[in-house]
């Protein structure tokens, strides 16, 4: 089966959804209108059918390796880069004065998405180094700027993040690499950091990481890391790769799933390094690029799990059992259910994860905090929905191939374990859960009832036409209403983390509701509003268990004692 790109749909959503017109009017995006917006979306989703999506099982089957110290990628993976970086697709949001196009942050996941969905593994690359370009935009010096981001947007360089350690993983407080200052004002840095992803390759000129350590006056805890930017390579004074710097890889982890794409274990001896960002506040910058990539796993999801669907639905199309009116099981009810959850789960995680994009785009645009609030409390949402749907739509796949599904070579098994790992890395989803409702309703949960406000003042519109499904998101919103305000009350957090996934995975259901009322309002007797009735009819319901779940606080889940849990 070939992947197509679906770049119809994400006009659909962009466009009639979500309202891109408010992007492109401002002065910031003035030159990225509907017209260039579809040129875009076309362009990158012809580069995925053709040229990247072919790469998808050659990574799996053909994994990086480790030779002699340098990271061997996976065939094609070179030639695939190549088109993604000569076609200007890493630097499409960075900013124009260092080589970037500086287009909104919608098409970029856009596009990043349709990457996913075509190979994962080669996606992680740009989306990391996209990352860093964001963190180095907004805090390094302006003399790094001007050498590293004209590299990093042409794709000549390729960038890393560096936070865990053997023994800090989501406590990255607790890191124990340490830099030391140098006399010409740059920093030795000495530590080991795992889970690297591509931290080396070999057919980029050079590889920059960014790296957490503590200097030797930082204060124990975040507050006391700082942030460096440590070349593989260190540049000459024309700016090319020079000498090669005390950075190397270790070893290589065996994964479950993302062969193509190197994990790697990296070493720092006194590495030379340049501080990004003021000293002791390292978290901050980190963040920068971490809330960056945090959407971007979200769409890794539902990139994921567009690419199983495809796979999924064209083998019900062509696997013949049973005596129904077409001679395939994809008309068999229950294999039609899936299919419909998993195309209804599609358009509501594609719509969470693009409206989160939006409101990225509004807040750089006009510096609203009101947008800045807004993206910070859709981010956890998208990347924890997007990812969840991912994992859902791809174990739906392999269930609708039977058997077969569990034979590797018919690819639906790949798309299964190519995604878990977007549910664990840049904070797992139960970290994204547990931000949504304590840090992001640091603000009494003003931000969390404004979107329910949008929601039900929708759904009122929508009683004209569409009077049964209004009224089950209206009342879904009334009911997440209720459950917002009681975490609010909640003194201990602990109250509040104990529900704090199946929260989120409720407001995640209303949105989705809410995405599909729009989409049926704006195809009224077409394909989108009977997908949108399957939704609110027989998904959103869901809400409800998960708010129930929500409301039961953290007692019942401490019930058991270790032993009783270990008996």
């Amino acid at each position: 089966m070939s992947f197509r790109a679906p770049v119809t749909e994400h006009e659909f959503i962009l466009k009639d959804i979500l309202g891109y017109e408010q992007i492109a009017a401002t002065e910031k995006f003035a030159e990225a209108p509907g017209d260039v917006a579809t040129a875009i979306l076309s362009e990158a989703g012809r580069m995925c059918e053709e040229v990247i999506a072919p790469l998808n099982r050659a990574g799996d089957l053909n994994p990086a390796y480790l030779e002699n110290g340098v990271v061997r990628t996976s065939p094609g993976f070179k030639e695939g880069f190549d088109a993604i970086a000569e076609g200007g697709w890493v630097g499409m949001s960075a900013d124009p004065e260092y080589g970037g196009m500086g287009l909104p942050m919608s098409l970029t996941t856009s596009v990043m998405e349709m990457l996913s969905s075509s190979c994962v593994s080669l996606q992680l690359l740009p989306l990391l180094t996209q990352g860093q370009i964001e963190a180095l935009e907004h805090h390094a010096s302006d003399a790094i700027k001007e050498l590293y981001l004209p590299k990093l947007n042409s794709g000549e360089w390729t960038g890393t993040m560096n936070l865990t350690e053997p023994h800090a993983g989501s406590d990255v407080g607790a890191l124990s690499s340490k830099a030391e200052r140098n006399d010409d004002g740059t920093y030795s840095v000495t530590g080991q950091k795992i889970f690297i992803t591509w931290g080396d390759l070999d057919f980029a000129d050079n590889t920059l990481h960014l790296v957490l350590a503590r200097l030797p006056d930082g204060v124990p805890g975040t507050k006391g890391i700082s942030l460096f930017l440590v070349p593989k390579f260190l540049p000459d004074e024309n700016g090319n790769p020079g000498q090669r710097n005390s950075a190397n890889v270790v070893s290589l982890e065996h994964k479950m799933g993302i062969h193509g794409s190197p994990t790697c274990v990296m070493q720092f001896d006194g590495a030379k390094g340049w501080l990004v960002g003021k000293e002791h506040g390292g978290m901050a910058a980190m963040f920068t690029m971490m809330n960056n990539a945090r959407l971007g796993v979200g769409g890794q999801g539902v990139g994921i799990a567009e690419a199983a669907y495809q796979h999924a639905l064209s083998y019900a199309l062509e696997r013949k059992q049973g005596r129904t009116e077409n001679n395939c099981i994809a008309d068999h009810a229950d294999v039609r259910r899936m299919l419909m959850e998993m195309k209804a789960d599609l358009f509501a995680s594609r719509a969470i994860t693009l409206a989160c994009a939006g409101a990225i785009d509004m807040t750089t645009a006009t510096g609203d905090e009101d947008w800045n609030a807004r993206a910070a409390f859709l981010t956890p949402i998208a990347k924890s929905f997007g990812t969840e749907v991912g994992m859902r739509v791809s174990e739906t796949g392999v269930q609708i191939h039977g058997g077969m599904g569990f034979i590797e070579e018919t690819g639906a098994a790949q798309f299964s374990r190519d995604v878990r790992i977007t549910a664990i890395y840049e904070g797992t989803n139960g970290i994204q859960a547990m931000d949504l409702v304590a840090r992001k309703m640091m603000d009494g949960g003003d931000m969390a009832n404004r979107i329910i406000d949008e929601i039900e003042e929708q759904a009122e519109r929508a009683r004209a036409t569409h009077p049964r499904m209004a009224e089950s998101v209206w009342q879904a919103c009334e009911s997440l209403r209720e459950t917002t305000e009681w975490l609010v009350a909640q003194g201990d957090l602990n109250d509040r983390f104990a529900g704090a996934v199946p929260y989120l995975m409720a407001f995640a259901r209303v949105l989705g509701g809410h995405y599909h009322l729009a989409a049926a309002m704006a195809d009224q007797g077409g394909a989108r509003e009977k997908l949108a009735r399957f939704y609110i009819n027989r998904l959103l319901p869901q809400h409800a268990s998960y708010l129930a779940h929500a409301q039961a606080g953290a007692e019942g889940a401490y019930a058991l004692t270790f032993e009783e849990l270990a008996s």
